[in-house]
């Protein structure tokens, strides 16, 4: 809900700020207590889930004048409410300003103690900074940075100045914002690695593999509830050009019989995401089959455009249930299946192929097409009433 304080002071050029990282408890009622104090405000709203109507942490704040959302931004920038850093951007700049990359600042080599607070402090002396963020993921800073500046001649000065220089002890590197392309590849920075296939190595065997190449915060042997492993293990490193050299140099090395893996480490929401993606691009639908066709004659069909892992029919009391299964071992050989069989006539029927859908993929598009009959429907009778009227 938005809370209009001054409907009045419309008429007034607005200045408005993005409050982020907000406590969940925090209210439009405890945002104008505290911005209040800065000068008139117009409005605030704390952004909410349209269901659960739940924080989602960020919130908008409008004042009366431009000169008091400044000094709000100079006074309050990550004062703590509720146990939380609160952060602060200027909104309702000229959005070629917004979006030019010759005045955003990337900042690499951070510290894992330099927060935004240490950011801001560190970059505000140069100019008025618009935004301002240590890229972090669940393990904390991820190493690098941005600071947007109101001008580019800001982001040169800040560049002149603290290049090469030491923030917490490191030495920080700093350049203009780049392209997309170079910020993906700079985004896969990081500290945590995971590894498998070691072996029956010891922590502290592993630890004498892992330390030549940087200092070592932690190394886990991962175990099940009976102490035994379970075949993998996370290492952390002090920075991430040690994490990305452990990767480059151990990747592929052989322990023992074993082909050693090392490589970054995932989170649950990505590990998810990334086995999901997998069995969608791999998995190939196929509905309209004969009753005669079978495992065999189904993989058969299919084995000409690459390498088959798996190929079923489903079957029910030992007869076929008229679709099936096949799964190959890359997304371009299934890609490919699809685009040659769909339509194809096998043993007089033509088959249907698609990539596989996930259970939750499938209600959505059954829900959609549910909804658009329900509408075709609607207007069809709202076309009928009105003739008839």
């Amino acid at each position: 809900m938005t809370t209009n304080i001054n409907p009045a002071g419309a008429s007034y050029p607005r200045a408005s700020l993005y409050v982020g990282d907000l406590h969940p408890d925090v209210t439009e009622a405890t945002l104008f207590e505290k911005f209040s104090t800065a000068g008139p405000v117009l409005s605030i709203r704390v952004c909410r889930d349209m269901i659960t109507r739940r924080s989602l942490g960020y919130a908008y704040v409008n004042f009366q004048d431009r000169a008091d959302a400044k000094r709000a931004t100079d006074t309050m920038n990550f004062d703590i409410i509720k146990g939380r850093k609160m952060r602060i951007l200027w909104l309702g700049k000229d959005p070629v300003t917004r979006k030019s990359g010759g005045s955003n600042l990337f900042i690499k080599h951070l510290d894992r103690s330099v927060d935004n607070k240490t950011l801001y402090d560190t970059f505000c002396v140069f100019g008025n900074i618009l935004s301002c963020k240590v890229v972090c993921d669940e393990h904390g800073s991820c190493g690098y940075g941005f600071v947007h500046y109101e001008t580019e001649e800001q982001a040169k000065d800040a560049i002149e100045k603290v290049n090469g220089m030491l923030i917490n002890g490191k030495k920080v590197s700093l350049t203009l914002e780049m392209s997309d392309h170079k910020i993906q590849e700079d985004k896969k920075e990081f500290n945590n690695l995971y590894f498998k296939n070691f072996a029956n190595l010891s922590e502290e065997k592993l630890r004498d593999i892992f330390e030549p190449f940087g200092n070592i915060i932690s190394l886990k042997i991962m175990t099940d509830v009976y102490g035994k492993s379970r075949g993998f293990g996370f290492v952390c490193y002090e920075n991430a050009d040690e994490a990305q050299t452990a990767v480059e140099e151990l990747n592929g090395a052989i322990i023992g019989n074993n082909t050693f893996f090392v490589g970054r480490a995932q989170n649950k929401a990505e590990r998810h995401a990334e086995l999901k993606n997998q069995s969608r691009n791999l998995n190939v639908y196929v509905k309209n089959l004969d009753d005669n066709i079978d495992d065999e004659r189904l993989k058969e069909e299919f084995s000409q455009f690459g390498t088959i892992t798996s190929a079923k029919v489903m079957t029910e009391g030992g007869r076929s249930k008229g679709f099936g299964f096949v799964c190959f071992s890359s997304p371009e050989d299934a890609s490919k299946a699809v685009t040659e069989m769909d339509g194809r006539i096998i043993v007089a029927k033509p088959l249907y192929v698609a990539l596989s859908q996930s259970k939750e993929d499938r209600k959505a598009l059954l829900a959609s097409q549910y909804k658009q009959r329900i509408d075709s429907i609607r207007k069809q009778i709202s076309v009928k009433f009105r003739h008839q009227a």
